[in-house]
This record gives C-alpha cells, structure tokens and sequence, in this order.
C-alpha cells in the first residue's frame, strides 16, 4: 500500500477519535492528545509537559518512518528512532494495519486487526478511581504496610523518645519487615521493566520515573596472572601485594598475638531485629475487622468509618496500576 493511501487512512482515523482520547508514547510514556488535524501534519499536545507541550508532526515523517518499516520487512525496532520522534509510532499506531510491540520493541505492520497506543482510560480523578477493580493482593509487603500504617497513626512520632519501650520495637520490626520485602518486591518489578526500557531515556509514571542504566563489576583474574601483567607493565611486585585478612586470622591462632596488636578495633552499638511474632501480627490484622463485626455500639460506625478511610489510604500507597489499559 502507498503511504498516500496510508496516510490519509491515519488521519481519517485520527478525525473519528473523541476530543479527550490520549494516546502513549512507547519509549517515554508520554500521554498525547491530538489537538487538531491537516493535510501535511498532526499537532498533538503533550499532557505531562509544561514547556512547549504543543508541537506539529510532520507528514514527511511519518513516511519516512513506514517507508523504515517496510524495509525492515514490515518491523521496525524502535531502538532506532531518531530523538524526539517517539510521538510518531503512537499516532501511527492509531492506523488500523499498524502496531506497537513494547515487549519486543518494535513497530510492525499487520494484515489483520491490532493494538493501538490508545488509553482506554484516563484514571487521574477521584470518580474514575471508584470505577476501579481492587483487591487484597497476596504479598507480605501488603500486610506489613498495614500494619506499620495503623501503628504510626496510634502513635505521636513527633516525639519519639515518650513513647513506651514496646511501642518503639514493633515499630522497628514492622518498618524492617516493610524494607525487606519492599526491597524484594522492587528487584521483581526491575527485572520485568528492564524488558520494556530502551534507550537512555526516563520512563515516567504518576509518582515518578525510572531510568535504563548499566554499571560494571569487576573482580581480579588470578593472582598469579594479574602478577605477571603488573610485572610485564613494569610494576613491581610489592607494590601490588597485599596482606590477606584471612591468613592474618590463621596466623593469630597459631601465635599468642592478640586481635589488637594488628587490627585497630572500634566497638559501636546499635539495633537489630532478633525475632518477629508473625502469629501476633496476623492477629493484629484482621482485629480490626474482628471488633467491628461483633460490635453493636455506636461508637462502631465512627471507628468502622475510620478503618475504611485508613484501607483506602493504603490501597493509594501499595496499589500499582498500569501506564495504559489498551485497546483491542
């Protein structure tokens, strides 16, 4: 098909979305709206920029663009777009024969029916967030993150040195549990992005943005080996040579030197966590709930109240929602 032919189908296609359609850009995450329509380009806007945030798109583009898909035997990687022309493959993708791959970072042309970068959804206010499906997901940073949110609004942390000794350790232990398996979630979550990131570029999302990076480990071949480079290089020997920890502590028990003649010791003190009652932290859990339910009195609808507003709370801070819902 020509691009004439192809284009003039985008923009009829374009002309028929609503005024408050938003398209993703696949690279950056850039929501776009289509501000208005001509024969040589596409002036979109772009949402979450306050600079500049209108710019033309132009026709010439496009086709360079799906004349690199169609040498390209029909997928394009977007890897190898020029900068700033990652608004180009989202409007393209608004073309019925036209598609975006963000798992495998292409753009591909289609015989049959596909995707668009369109959102389905625009999920930015109070109204549209009642319409959304949540449930208790099964993770212990869920649960943790209940409870250290219920404890910290028990208690006055403006002033953490009156607080009672036992009210200090479980927040401790919640906030260490909370840290650990935060941490364990979010090495999940890093290698699923790393499949999706490309290029350099920041990745943003409503609370923030993420980055593909790359950084080296190095560790010494043999010693033997790194020794006789060194030398080749002209660096002597004992330049390079160290004492090893290990054997220095083989010798100490051999000798009758103690620890303090060869190392220099400084003791510090501090806190670590030495058990956690998960028993008692399932309890503390579901007692909440527990009370209400057995609860006749009328202090029960206040304190049922506000055990909604503390879920709803932690729902908005432990809830992940997708950048795009799209269309089919």
């Amino acid at each position: 098909m020509s691009f004439g032919v192809s284009w003039h189908t985008l923009l009829d296609h374009l002309a028929e979305l609503p005024d408050d359609a938003t398209l993703l850009s696949p690279l950056s995450n850039d929501r776009i709206q289509i501000e208005d329509i001509q024969e040589q380009r596409v002036i979109v806007e772009f949402l979450d920029r306050d600079i500049d945030p209108v710019r033309p798109l132009q026709r010439e583009q496009f086709e360079t663009l799906h004349r690199r898909i169609t040498d390209s035997a029909g997928a394009f990687d977007l890897d190898r777009l020029p900068p700033d022309a990652d608004p180009y493959p989202a409007v393209l993708s608004i073309h019925p024969r036209f598609e975006i791959d963000e798992d495998a970072g292409v753009i591909r042309e289609h015989d049959g029916p596909t995707t668009s970068q369109l959102l389905e959804i625009e999920q930015t206010g109070d109204e549209n967030d009642k319409d959304i499906d949540r449930s208790e997901p099964d993770l212990e940073v869920y649960a943790d993150s209940l409870l250290l949110i219920d404890a910290l609004e028990r208690h006055d942390l403006d002033s953490l040195t009156a607080l009672e000794t036992e009210a200090l350790v479980n927040l401790y232990t919640l906030c260490s549990d909370v840290q650990r398996n935060t941490d364990s979630l979010r090495k999940e979550i890093a290698d699923v992005l790393l499949n999706r990131l490309h290029h350099d570029q920041p990745v943003s999302g409503p609370f923030g943005s993420v980055q593909r990076t790359s950084r080296q480990n190095k560790s010494l071949k043999d010693e033997q080996t790194v020794i006789e480079r060194l030398e080749q290089a002209g660096v002597d020997r004992e330049q390079v040579t160290s004492l090893d920890r290990s054997k220095v502590d083989d010798a100490l028990d051999v000798t009758e030197l103690a620890e303090s003649d060869v190392y220099e010791i400084d003791e510090s003190e501090y806190v670590r966590k030495a058990d956690v009652d998960e028993q008692q932290k399932e309890t503390r859990l579901q007692g909440l709930k527990d009370q209400l339910a057995a609860s006749d009195h009328d202090e029960a609808a206040e304190l049922r109240g506000e055990i909604e507003q503390l879920e709803s709370r932690i729902e908005e801070l432990t809830s992940f929602r997708r950048g795009s819902e799209m269309e089919g």
